[in-house]
């Protein structure tokens, strides 16, 4: 069954087959069915005692996700308000505990948490190239062995000093998985 205009399903855990609508805004952009399904299979389908970060939460799909595999907690950052009042509404109606929702700049909000993250989902407004800007915040937030998750327009082979994993391509869009670089001990 194919989803309507501007909803989706989530695709696993505890929330599998549950709908979210999403905002009509703009450049919103949901990430595909058939990206999540393997970027889960990357990560694992249980994200248990996992601290996940969703910046440029766009539709939020990759935070239910995420909440839905049981991570310990899932932030998601949105800077449009009325983006980020859906995802709130969505929280509500699935009941999900374990997702905070920030209103916010995703740069700012990286620059200024202490917290540290051990997934973390960046899927920037799809014509942005803001990875060289990115790459600092996001390995100063990054657990040790933490996975993170870039979609873009284009093959991102480079990513500051993070390790690229994985890569696929499913139409225009680029994911990728990186980890922080490990230094020989």
């Amino acid at each position: 069954m194919a989803a309507l205009k501007n909803q989706l399903r989530i695709i696993g855990g505890t929330h599998k087959r549950r709908i979210i609508k999403f905002a009509d805004a703009p450049d919103l952009r949901p990430t595909p069915d058939r990206v999540r399904e393997t970027l889960f299979n990357w990560l694992g389908q249980d994200l248990i005692g996992k601290r996940c970060l969703d910046a440029f939460s766009g539709s939020g799909a990759m935070a239910f996700e995420a909440a839905s595999r049981n991570a310990s907690q899932v932030i998601a950052v949105e800077a449009s308000r009325k983006v980020a009042d859906n995802i709130l509404q969505n929280q509500r109606v699935l009941d999900v505990k374990n997702l905070k929702v920030v209103s916010g700049d995703a740069f700012a909000f990286m620059a200024a948490t202490p917290e540290r993250f051990d997934v973390i989902f960046l899927d920037p407004p799809f014509a942005q190239d803001w990875w060289a800007r990115l790459a600092p915040l996001v390995e100063r937030i990054a657990q040790p062995n933490a996975l993170i998750y870039c979609e873009f327009a284009r093959e991102l082979s480079t990513f500051g000093t993070l390790t690229r994993l994985k890569y696929g391509r499913a139409g225009m869009v680029h994911y990728h998985l990186f980890t922080p670089s490990q230094s020989d001990s």
